[in-house]
């Protein structure tokens, strides 16, 4: 695990033709739409006029979204999915050549249609953009995955806003010309990538369409909102994209007014923001340690209103400078601490947002995914077009300068991230106990991802060294995991509260409380039957000396009333730490020597439940430790 780089994923076929047709599409749009605004200066249209129709196109843009969602999500459920994005992709090449028309015969109304229309080939594009992630992608490279994806967007649809926007002012009288080839030549070498990307089946291939828009868009919207943390996952994406649509559509003004610049400081300042997304999304792979590590939103939503409010307090009012370009605008006083925000609030955006994306993937069927993906785009488009009609009535209506309404996004995005924390906290639960592990230890994991089953039912079990056992193992399984702890363990202060958020089953030995006992058996029954994992320490009790104590028949209880496969685990290094039985009471109270201690996760091959016993599982996890305890 140690040694993966998620980049790697770049030289493979599997990964590399969709990253590079995802990134293509994102820039060669935004290319289109800067070059529209550059084509009405080119024009030298009125202000009114110029004013009219920059409002109008992103509204028809995004009005296929509400209207085709539902639709799309369908198709990309029923259809093979790279047949279907090399249908999209066709479809880029004919509405970009109507869009060349627009451009060579200098006819908004033209380039407005062809408009509608990219939005709609980017509606039938977006369920399959993500759905398609876990079909290519092992679960342990979600995180990756989807790292990549939102920087390879973040940086296309800064880099087309430039090229975009630099077309006309380059090329000068022959801009609409290079306008018309620039999009339509990308729109080719997308749709010849897509021709590479291998065969991904169909999620759901005999799902019957519902060609009513209405009724199929409640029913998507219904089904993604089956399971509580998806729900909630898809609420924290669309948040992120009203957050984002409030925060750059205020960029431009606030270049001017508040920094001194031009329109050159605008880009610089969206390009600190899109840097920023794209280093975070990165990040998310080595923070989680390759598993949907959802404890990142929490820190990623309050570093977002962390940067956001020094924002603020950077620059609350306008300046007497002007028309600075970049240069001018690095030697004025306190640029440092506006750049290093921008930075930082793009940085904990991408935090935020990739373990959202890797969440809802991980946990929703295949044969739903595109439907609930779907879902996610018809409620980003209303998110979205909120974010533009608060960010302008806050202005027009309430008189706030930009500096303020960045106030009361920082404010709205800490409510609404406690909101969704508290109505799920797994999130904060996460959050917690991956700030704990990675403070407390460094971690090496060998052969979990390659022998934890991706789905379905399993017994894990491990040697029980330490009180902090539990949280290490739920660091590493790249599932939720359902723990059965010794009930004064469960019961430790703080302790218990994330314990009993991840639905950690507590049990106590008969003599203690057999009512207790066995309800802990029938809760590891049903946790088994609905096909979850569940996670066992047979020897009952911490060890007091170091070594794997005898597994006592519970193990076998387990199996006998459900045969499901074993997972053999072993915790090395463990002995040595803050937290095992070597140290007193009294010992284990100061900040010990061993603080941030090498530890090991070992995991072996599954075995068969049906055919083993508590001594071959305590010999197999034995033979996982070796000699160091």
């Amino acid at each position: 695990m140690s040694g993966h780089n998620q980049f790697a994923l770049l030289t493979q076929r599997r990964f590399l033709p969709f990253f590079i047709v995802q990134a293509l599409g994102a820039f060669n749009d935004n290319i289109y739409r800067q070059a529209i605004i550059g084509l009405l200066f080119y024009l030298g249209v009125s202000s009114e006029e110029r004013t009219l129709y920059t409002n109008l196109a992103p509204a028809l843009f995004i009005l296929p979204y509400f209207l085709f969602s539902a639709l799309a999500g369908q198709i990309a459920e029923k259809l093979e999915k790279q047949k279907l994005i090399v249908i999209t992709t066709t479809m880029e090449i004919v509405v970009m050549s109507l869009a060349a028309v627009g451009f060579l015969t200098q006819n908004m109304p033209v380039l407005l249609v062809a408009l509608f229309c990219t939005g709609l080939q980017s509606t039938l594009f977006g369920p399959v953009k993500y759905s398609v992630l876990p079909s290519i992608l092992k679960p342990e490279e979600l995180t990756g995955g989807n790292g990549l994806v939102e920087m390879g967007t973040s940086i296309s649809i800064l880099t087309g806003m430039i090229a975009g926007g630099m077309i006309f002012a380059l090329a000068g009288t022959h801009g609409p010309i290079v306008a018309a080839v620039a999009i339509i030549a990308l729109a080719l070498i997308g749709n010849f990538t897509a021709r590479m990307i291998p065969r991904v089946d169909a999620g759901a291939p005999d799902l019957k369409i519902n060609w009513n828009p209405i009724s199929e868009s409640l029913a998507v919207l219904r089904l993604a909102k089956k399971q509580k943390a998806v729900r909630n996952a898809i609420l924290g994406v669309s948040w992120f994209w009203f957050f984002g649509t409030v925060l750059t559509s205020q960029l431009p003004t606030y270049a001017v007014v508040n920094l001194g610049g031009d329109e050159v400081l605008y880009i610089f300042a969206l390009a600190l923001f899109s840097l920023g997304t794209g280093v975070g999304s990165l990040l998310c792979e080595k923070l989680s340690g390759r598993i949907v590590e959802i404890g990142l939103v929490p820190l990623g939503a309050f570093g977002m209103s962390a940067f956001l409010l020094d924002l603020y307090f950077a620059r609350t009012g306008a300046v007497t400078v002007a028309g600075l370009d970049v240069a001018g605008f690095v030697q004025q006083p306190g640029s440092w601490r506006i750049i290093i925000d921008l930075l930082g609030i793009g940085l904990f955006t991408g935090f935020f947002v990739v373990p959202l994306f890797a969440l809802i993937q991980s946990r929703t069927p295949k044969s739903e995914m595109s439907r609930v993906f779907a879902a996610l785009n018809i409620q980003n488009s209303g998110f979205i077009v909120l974010a533009a009609v608060l960010g302008l009535l806050s202005q027009r209506l309430l008189g706030w300068s930009i500096p303020q309404v960045f106030l009361a996004l920082a404010i709205a995005n800490i409510v609404v991230a406690i909101y969704i924390f508290s109505i799920v906290p797994e999130f904060l639960m996460r959050f917690l106990s991956w700030v704990m592990v990675r403070s407390l230890y460094r971690l090496r994991v060998k052969g979990v991802e390659a022998n934890v089953p991706d789905e379905g039912a399993a017994l894990i079990v491990c040697n029980h060294v330490s009180y902090m056992d539990a949280l290490i193992l739920s660091a590493v399984i790249p599932r939720p995991a359902r723990f059965v702890m010794y009930y004064r363990i469960f019961n430790i202060p703080v302790m218990r509260w994330i314990f009993k958020t991840a639905k950690a089953i507590p049990i106590a030995s008969p003599r203690e409380d057999a009512a207790l006992m066995q309800r802990a058996f029938d809760e590891v029954d049903a946790a088994l039957a609905e096909g979850e994992l569940v996670c066992i320490f047979p020897e009952g009790a911490l060890t007091k000396d170091g070594e794997i104590a005898a597994f006592k028949s519970g193990v076998e209880k387990i199996l006998a009333r459900r045969p499901v496969p074993v997972v053999p685990m072993a915790l090395k290094g463990m002995w040595a730490s803050m937290w095992s039985r070597r140290d007193t009471r009294l010992g284990r109270m100061r900040v010990p020597r061993r603080f941030r201690a090498h530890i090991e996760v070992v995991a072996g091959p599954p075995v068969n439940g049906e055919n083993t016993s508590a001594p071959a599982l305590e010999a197999a996890v034995l033979r996982l430790r070796g000699d160091q305890a």
